[in-house]
């Protein structure tokens, strides 16, 4: 059939992609091979060993304290060599992330026709969320074939010019990833997560944007503080590895009794803490999609969202990172029945685990309409 070529680096876009590569894996037709580029060394090994994927060419980009500059010129000197040797006719990428970036850029220097998963996604601010805004829609100015998650997504990418030929609504990966993993049975192996007996209300915490670095991160602790002190809760943070992030969490929550400090786990340890939680506080992009396709309620820590499709089913909430507005969504949440019940039954907007096949027939259509001059 031809050559597909899948990049992802990061834990998340790992995440997302592979459902996808499980897909193409299976399908004798199509000779696929997985390129990861590796800056998040550690997490990335986790997804691909939950998902038994092996890669069949490792970037291996991650060097400490990297610029957005350094990740970008690794990866595409990384993908110049490979595309040198092999050139695939479709290369797949996900998402908004510099990882993505400079993939699509590589690919159409080598002019391989880009498929770009999760296009359309828009806040309509450049800066916000930063670089994310920037990368998504600079991979959808060098892609060929446009793999929406949401007709919302589908709509801003025909806003913008793009042929209606070219846009597909395939529903979101995460959810075919969620569906593979989630288990009510499941007994937790982190320490911290055994010992939570589940007889209080659990709030999962995350935060690690770029734009949310210094004092709105800060705001963000000292909420999640005030938060835990006057509540009956049990809080979970689970940190990022940046050891920036890292020093402000625990300086501000650390010692606390009902406030569990731990890093970020693997997969399928924090799909099912999600799965159990009583609500997500996050200034995530693709936890806001994984909280609502298991059902929970989420307090989005920005002032944007490029998923405008949780804000209006009403199962997301924007909250921003003003600390006394965060304790009193929280509080909110926590104590108003009726409002957690409004957003528990909201529709979840992104899909039903069946995304990952849409694209692989897709992707086989599009290739077979391209061979054919059609």
């Amino acid at each position: 059939m031809g050559n597909v070529g899948i990049v992802f680096g990061t834990r998340p876009e790992a995440i997302k992609m592979a459902p996808v590569v499980k897909q193409f894996k299976t399908h004798s037709k199509w000779n696929t091979k997985v390129i990861v580029t590796g800056q998040h060394r550690e997490m990335l090994d986790q997804v691909l060993d939950v998902f038994n994927i092996i890669p069949d060419y490792d970037l291996d980009v991650m060097t400490e304290n990297q610029s957005l500059t350094d990740i970008t010129t690794a990866v595409l000197n990384g993908l110049e060599q490979i595309f040198s040797c092999w050139k695939p006719d479709y290369l797949l990428v996900h998402g908004d992330t510099t990882t993505a970036l400079a993939a699509a850029l590589a690919g159409y220097y080598h002019k391989i026709a880009i498929a770009h998963v999760e296009a359309g996604l828009r806040t309509g601010d450049l800066y916000n969320p930063f670089p994310e805004e920037a990368n998504r829609k600079l991979i959808d100015g060098l892609s060929t074939v446009f793999l929406a998650p949401t007709e919302a997504a589908a709509k801003n990418l025909r806003l913008e010019g793009i042929s209606s030929k070219q846009i597909y609504v395939t529903g979101n990966t995460v959810v075919d990833a969620l569906y593979m993993v989630v288990n009510d049975n499941y007994q937790f192996k982190l320490p911290q997560l055994r010992a939570l007996t589940f007889s209080k209300p659990v709030v999962l915490v995350t935060a690690h944007r770029r734009e949310n670095w210094g004092q709105p991160l800060e705001n963000i602790c000292a909420a999640i503080r005030d938060a835990a002190s006057c509540l009956p809760v049990d809080i979970v943070f689970a940190m990022h590895k940046n050891p920036q992030i890292q020093s402000v969490v625990k300086s501000y929550l650390a010692g606390i009794d009902n406030v569990y400090l731990i890093d970020a786990p693997a997969y399928i340890e924090f799909a099912n803490l999600l799965n159990r939680c009583k609500f997500l506080v996050t200034d995530s992009g693709g936890l806001q999609e994984e909280a609502a396709a298991l059902g929970k309620p989420v307090l989005v820590l920005r002032d944007t969202t490029e998923r405008p499709e949780g804000i209006e089913s009403g199962i997301l909430k924007l909250v921003g990172t003003d600390k006394e507005k965060i304790v009193y969504e929280i509080s909110n949440l926590i104590q108003n029945n009726e409002l957690y019940r409004h957003m528990t039954h909201a529709h979840n907007p992104y899909g039903d685990g069946k995304a990952a096949m849409r694209i692989k027939n897709i992707i086989t259509e599009f290739h077979w309409r391209d061979v054919n001059g059609n």
